[in-house]
């Protein structure tokens, strides 16, 4: 919070460095239970990302990446079972990622784990809701 001999600009630094510091905590969170599973972090978020049938393009916005680097995590999920690729039903060039039904399992297993002692646990649903509300504004310009 900005005190009174604080600029602007160093209230907006601070808030950054909290932002960015509890990104690096879910991130990590995220890599230790995923690695419990025997995935890659990059595999838990594609697998945490995917709520239901989605292009290529579609998961890698949500994993803030290029598509490029998704097609390698779903080759890899794919391989062990946990993802199929399906003709997409509107456009006939893109396929859609659809889980299996090994693949929803162990999404639902990392989910639970990753609901075990996070970074977010200190918050009451409240605060959570807020927190989102914030986030969200602040995100949507």
């Amino acid at each position: 919070m900005a005190t009174e001999r604080e600029t602007p600009d160093q209230a907006d630094r601070q808030l950054c460095g909290l932002v960015k510091g509890l990104a690096s905590q879910i991130e990590a969170h995220l890599r230790v239970r995923a690695a419990t599973l025997g995935l890659t972090a990059s595999q838990g978020t594609a697998l945490r990302e995917l709520t239901g049938p989605m292009t290529l393009r579609e998961l890698a916005e949500r994993m803030s990446c290029e598509p490029s680097n998704v097609t390698f995590v779903a080759d890899r999920l794919e391989g062990h079972g946990y993802l199929e690729r399906h003709p997409h039903p509107d456009d006939r060039r893109a396929k859609q990622l659809v889980l299996t039904p090994a693949g929803t399992e162990l999404r639902e297993r990392l989910l639970e784990l990753l609901a075990e002692d996070s970074p977010l646990t200190p918050l009451d649903r409240g605060e959570r809701d807020v927190l989102q509300q914030l986030l969200t504004r602040a995100l949507i310009r």
